[in-house]
């Protein structure tokens, strides 16, 4: 889908009312509303709701297609925008338009970022779930890939997108604790968590995320 193919634009009134109730149950969850990313998830958002977006305070944006984020970025001023989708490593050569690849998920890719020239900052993707349909790395092999991607990268958390259809905390807890093992064995903090979007984010506040990916209850429904 194209920027200009996507459905009908959001006023910056109605993102600021909708960032209002995220806000509240990110506090509610137990979080600090100041301290949590909020990351706007444009995925199939017109140009003109990224724009209100931007004008409500939600500057970062996240996109889940590289051709779609480049077909955008040039036309929101003042917009940071981190790659939140699944990135092949022939798309590599765009990844430095984005503040942030949150979904890293291969040592390969890794060394395809690399090739850029310089250390792109990067979150590593896990598959908490376990499901076969979704990416990132297996939670057993977590640490020893952030070892093996160390150099490659500048690495800054975990991410991971939680399981369908059943409760998420034990999930995020672990993508938590997976996080606390990389900071032991590389020796450094990783200050970022990204887990929680529109359905489960008082799930993953209350397991520590410090960054939300929220379209739908931000936007409404794609179109």
């Amino acid at each position: 889908m194209s920027a200009t193919e996507a459905g009908a634009p959001v006023s910056a009134a109605e993102v600021q009312e909708r960032l209002a109730a995220v806000r509240a149950r990110i506090e509610r969850a137990g979080g600090d509303p100041n301290a949590i990313t909020v990351v706007a998830v444009t995925k199939g958002q017109p140009v003109a709701t990224c724009r209100a977006a931007v004008e409500a305070g939600l500057v970062v944006l996240g996109e889940n297609r590289v051709q779609e984020a480049l077909a955008k970025m040039d036309q929101v001023p003042g917009a940071v925008w981190h790659l939140i989708g699944h990135l092949q490593t022939n798309k590599a050569r765009h990844a430095g338009r984005f503040a942030l690849i949150q979904s890293l998920d291969s040592e390969r890719l890794a060394r395809a970022l690399a090739r850029q020239g310089r250390r792109l900052p990067a979150l590593l993707e896990v598959n908490v779930s376990r499901e076969a349909r979704k990416h990132g790395v297996a939670p057993e092999e977590a640490v020893a890939v952030a070892e093996r991607v160390r150099d490659l990268v500048d690495l800054q958390g975990l991410m991971a997108i939680g399981p369908a259809g059943t409760d998420p905390r034990p999930a995020f807890a672990e993508l938590r604790r997976l996080r606390d093992a990389v900071e032991q064995r590389l020796g450094r903090p990783l200050p970022v968590l990204s887990m929680g979007m529109s359905d489960d984010l008082e799930a993953a506040v209350a397991e520590g995320s410090t960054m939300v990916r929220v379209g739908r209850a931000l936007f409404g429904p794609r179109t």
